[in-house]
């Protein structure tokens, strides 16, 4: 991450969310989300989230299903994938069972200061940040050669090697999403997948929301779009927490034990030139139960520059954003600013 970005950590509070879930304390200040500016409603409509099979993506039907989805609503609901049931409540369960650890073995893993990988809460980088009641590990799996083996658990055993298995079936899965995805569009197979690089990013966070005494103040993850071109989310079995916003409306995500939830982030926003959506989420805390989640998140090579795919521009839909590189940085920093990352790289009298 690039260093001017980032200000001093000093607004950490003085208990670990964990401390203040099991005691149940009244969350600080520092957690409070005063107002939503994203999205006019707080109640849940019933929109339902459609759900692709991706073993019939070479049918035009689901095709089409898929390309209706991201336009729409910038998300959908994964089966026919190829991991099955008993597989994924293998990862879930490696999952629990790090968070589980004693805090002392996990601190064996926490991130520094100023930088995102490892175990803990979010970098600050804003007077503005509002912390979100969650805590997770975020490793970088790709390029390989860019993990940091030191960060990644020792316990319990078997962590690195099904994480390396479960992101290694995710991204053959994602790259041949966005080859379909490009197809729906009517464009080559590649342009999309062909803008990430030699060395493109994916990282895997694993989340973790305790309970909460004041979930109508308190998010697990305030509203916001990802940075990723395309991420996928293994949701917890039993407890839902997910929420998009869908034409003004706040909808719950349902758990479907044996789906991933797909979404698109700000960078597939930028290179389909507004024709897919970049999805706002947030994910709300819970006074009773406390939930887990998986997301793995794949991006172009941040020195790559990136922009709207030319066979997507026209009369009809000019040009909205300009090209971009490094815009991972862009996007965590404006949202604990408050402000919405994609307007910052908009062309000027442009709207999508």
């Amino acid at each position: 991450m690039a260093g001017n970005l980032l200000v001093s950590e000093e607004k950490s509070v003085s208990k670990s969310v964990q401390q203040m879930s099991i005691e149940g304390d009244e969350p600080p200040s520092q957690y409070i989300v005063n107002g939503n500016k994203f999205g006019s409603k707080d109640c849940c409509a019933l929109i339902p989230i459609s759900t692709i099979d991706v073993s019939l993506l070479s049918s035009e039907s689901e095709l089409e299903k898929l390309r209706s989805a991201l336009s729409s609503a910038g998300c959908f609901q994964a089966i026919g994938h190829g991991m099955s049931s008993l597989y994924l409540d293998e990862i879930r369960e490696v999952a629990k069972q790090f968070f589980a650890l004693s805090e002392e073995e996990k601190q064996k893993y926490a991130r520094a200061v100023n930088e995102s990988e490892g175990y803990g809460n979010d970098r600050i980088v804003s007077d503005k940040q509002v912390l979100d009641w969650s805590y997770r590990i975020i490793l970088q799996i790709f390029p390989e050669k860019t993990r940091r083996l030191s960060l990644w658990p020792k316990v319990p055993t078997g962590f690195s090697e099904k994480l390396e298995e479960f992101s290694t079936k995710v991204k053959s899965m994602m790259d041949y999403l966005l080859r379909c995805m490009a197809r729906s569009l009517n464009l080559e197979e590649g342009s999309f997948l062909d803008q990430f690089g030699e060395e493109s990013l994916m990282l895997a966070r694993f989340n973790f929301y305790p309970r909460c005494s004041r979930p109508d103040l308190v998010f697990g993850v305030k509203p916001h779009t990802d940075r990723s071109v395309i991420t996928v989310l293994l949701q917890d079995k039993e407890v839902e927490g997910l929420q998009v916003l869908i034409d003004d409306n706040w909808v719950n995500v349902p758990t479907m034990p044996d789906a991933l939830v797909v979404n698109l982030g700000d960078q597939m926003q930028i290179m389909s030139n507004g024709v897919f959506k970049s999805i706002m989420h947030r994910v709300v805390t819970n006074t009773k139960k406390m939930r887990m989640s998986i997301a793995i998140f794949h991006e172009p090579d941040p020195k790559n520059e990136i922009g709207p795919v030319e066979g997507l521009i026209d009369e009809s839909r000019p040009r909205l954003y300009r090209n971009i590189k490094y815009y991972g940085d862009i996007n965590y920093k404006c949202y604990q600013e408050g402000k919405i990352p994609l307007d910052t790289v908009k062309i000027a009298n442009n709207s999508d």
